[in-house]
């Protein structure tokens, strides 16, 4: 593997980029959700119309808009977890701090299936030597 001019390979750098990058987005977006649509829940107060024999098959449908808001609020939660672990275990990469929280950080952000979570978690396992590498540097 090329090192660069501190000893370091580029996988492990570049896999812990990329796992910052999509944790930042996976955390916008996230919170975005959770934002858009607990304001949707709060503000919107559907008024049924009391029309006669037309107001069952509404309030079959506010009910399907109300499950869907909830679990796009629950996602946009898991999401923003998911991207805060991204960034965290993208910095431990770049660090070199923990191979374990780098791995995770990078499954995080692959698991919404994306191209560069792929690549994070590819770059992230190629570069498992230079956390053992580091290691023995500081024992020796």
């Amino acid at each position: 593997m090329a090192y660069g001019s501190n000893g370091r390979g580029g996988l492990l750098s570049a896999g812990g980029i990329i796992s910052i990058i999509v944790g930042v987005f996976e955390l916008i977006g996230g919170v975005l959700m959770t934002v858009v649509m607990g304001l949707g829940m709060a503000l919107w107060r559907p008024q049924i119309p009391y029309l006669p024999g037309g107001g069952a098959g509404l309030e079959d449908i506010l009910g399907m808009v109300s499950h869907l808001t909830s679990v796009v609020l629950i996602v946009g939660i898991v999401l923003a977890v998911l991207g805060i672990v991204a960034i965290i275990g993208g910095v431990s990469a770049i660090k070199r701090k923990s191979f374990g929280l780098s791995l995770a950080g990078a499954i995080c952000a692959l698991l919404p299936i994306n191209f560069f979570g792929i690549l994070a978690v590819i770059f992230v396992s190629l570069g498992r030597g230079e956390f053992a590498a580091e290691g023995y540097e500081a024992e020796e």
